[in-house]
């Protein structure tokens, strides 16, 4: 049976691992929902040599090196324990994009079926990120201000040559993540069900 891949962007904020966990939760026999963060930030909990290989990358909010984050990714697919995988934080560069797209070609157990992208404002991101910070009782390194906006950066300049790529594979949808959490679960969720 093919895993059916869904790839979930969107800037730090959007709110896209919060969407992609409810679905995921909603339908435990038949989805699994894996945001790339989530995936190192266990490699760097478990204390091993990679994992303060990423942390120190992490901290930064610099990029995790392209061949970590494809073995950490395709493994995942591989062994997940439904057909359809969610994964959200990926691709987050050109070079990330094309290095996903080469393994495919070549990989039949996997389908790329769509590249969700939600949608939020800068002002409506770096508000929530904050508003994050300041609930949170442990903070995550990566939130604050100054990361913020190196995250940003590192999110919206290889955002249009992703998109355009996407777009002309016939694999993009845009989904408005300015919404109410509920309006935006409802929509991505009717849309990944169609899909499948």
């Amino acid at each position: 049976m093919k895993k059916k891949l869904f790839l979930i962007i969107g800037a730090p904020g959007s709110g896209k691992t919060t969407d992609a966990s409810i679905i995921a939760g909603r339908h435990t026999e038949s989805i699994v929902h894996y945001s790339t963060g989530d995936m190192l930030r266990e490699e760097v909990a478990s204390g091993s040599e990679l994992g303060k290989t990423i942390d120190g990358f992490i901290n930064q909010g610099a990029l995790v090196p392209l061949d970590i984050i494809m073995d950490t990714i395709i493994s995942a697919i591989k062994n997940a324990p439904t057909d359809v995988v969610l994964i959200d934080g990926y691709p987050r560069s050109v070079e990330q994009m094309h290095a996903l797209d080469k393994i495919l070609e070549n990989e039949k157990e996997i389908e790329l079926v769509s590249v969700i992208e939600v949608r939020v404002s800068e002002y409506v991101a770096k508000e929530r990120i904050l508003g994050r910070a300041a609930e949170a009782e442990v903070v995550r390194s990566d939130d604050s201000v100054e990361v913020f906006f190196d995250r940003m950066k590192i999110y919206t300049t290889p955002l249009e040559e992703i998109q355009t790529f996407y777009i002309n594979n016939d694999l993009l949808e845009f989904i408005d993540g300015e919404r109410t959490l509920d309006l935006i679960v409802k929509e991505m969720e009717m849309f990944i069900l169609n899909k499948i």
